[in-house]
């Protein structure tokens, strides 16, 4: 039996934070009820759609079941009321205050259910001065700090290719906070409202400048920290084909073997004398062979250096492959899979591996 069998699970979630939260407790052997709006959610036509169903709908929504209601009818809401009167989990990314309007609030929700854990996701929280206010994933990051300490040159500013706000601020606190709240329901018989605000952890992922800022009274600038790229040891150096060396080589024992490896001038290795000089000789170095001449010298020289690879290179390396990270499966209803989505949770909590499931139909 799976740790989370028996538990029913009402999603009223959308697009990613949520529904990937769901998808966790599903997982781990929750039954999970998805509640949809008549025609379904926005994320059932996002691209690549095959034989009618979006791949990423399929993804997140793996194993769940579907329930179509209109919930600003009283005949939609009236419908979930045996639903809410036996869940033990309610999870909801509406903005703060619209389940209150549709009569489906946490008071609402804890006069029929005291037992039922109810979360809410949102951008800021269900409390404070921006409650109301609209976002995404790059709001979240900047309003936090967290994209201020390094946004690349002010001509070109990156956007991180990771939506860390949603799934490390919403995702992933969400499932943490509801498994807290299963066990504080054994021992109290209670359950209780989750309030997870994606911003919240930002600030978290901030924490060597928060130290940094607040026990010498200067925050870092933008691009100054040396996990940011401000030091040759953690940085990335393009080879002379155009791929990227990941240099992450922090402790002295590596960096000396980065610089042995690549045969660095001895005037350069005493890195924190002159930094921008000690960056400048080593990109010289590395832009002066090619990415596969770097990976055979790094992994001999065992020096936290590697190349930067592409996505489906990487789903291809057999480390990975081994470990079993693509071994779940999603299903459509024409009989085609693809690799479920890989989740953070242990395999001895799931399914065996190979199991193949499908997302729920409308």
């Amino acid at each position: 039996m799976q740790p989370l069998s028996g538990l029913l699970v009402l999603d009223f979630t959308t697009l990613l934070p949520g529904p990937l939260a769901a998808l966790m407790l599903a997982e781990a052997g929750a039954e999970v009820i998805k509640i949809e709006r008549p025609g379904g959610e926005d994320m059932r036509r996002f691209p690549p759609v095959v034989d009618g169903e979006s791949a990423v709908f399929a993804m997140l929504n793996r194993g769940k079941q579907v329930l179509t209601l209109d919930l600003r009818s009283a005949a939609g809401r009236e419908k979930l009321i045996p639903l809410i009167e036996r869940a033990d989990i309610l999870i909801e990314q509406f903005r703060p205050g619209v389940m209150a309007r549709l009569g489906l609030g946490y008071d609402a929700a804890r006069a029929l259910n005291t037992r039922l854990i109810y979360c809410s996701i949102s951008g800021y929280g269900q409390s404070g001065p921006r409650v109301e206010e609209a976002g995404h994933d790059l709001n979240y990051i900047g309003n936090t700090g967290l994209l201020d300490l390094q946004p690349g040159p002010l001509a070109t500013p990156v956007v991180p290719p990771m939506l860390v706000a949603d799934i490390a601020g919403g995702s992933f606190p969400a499932v943490i906070n509801i498994l807290l709240a299963l066990r504080s329901r054994d021992q109290s018989g209670e359950g209780c409202h989750i309030d997870i605000a994606m911003t919240d952890a930002m600030f978290t992922f901030a924490w060597y400048a928060i130290a940094v800022g607040t026990a010498t009274g200067r925050f870092p600038a933008p691009g100054e920290m040396m996990l940011v790229g401000s030091s040759p040891r953690y940085r990335l150096y393009p080879a002379n084909d155009r791929k990227i060396v990941a240099c992450g080589a922090i402790e002295q024992k590596f960096w000396l073997a980065f610089c042995k490896a690549i045969g660095l001038a001895e005037e350069f290795i005493s890195d924190f004398r002159a930094p921008a000089a000690t960056c400048e000789a080593v990109a010289k170095l590395i832009a002066a062979r090619t990415s596969e001449e770097w990976r055979l010298i790094f992994a001999a020289a065992d020096c936290c250096a590697t190349i930067v690879v592409p996505l489906e290179q990487a789903m291809r390396d057999p480390h990975f492959v081994q470990r079993g990270l693509f071994d779940y499966k999603v299903e459509n209803s024409s009989g085609k899979t693809m690799a479920a989505l890989p989740l953070p949770i242990s395999p001895r909590f799931r399914e065996k591996p190979g199991t193949k499931k499908a997302p729920p139909l409308r």
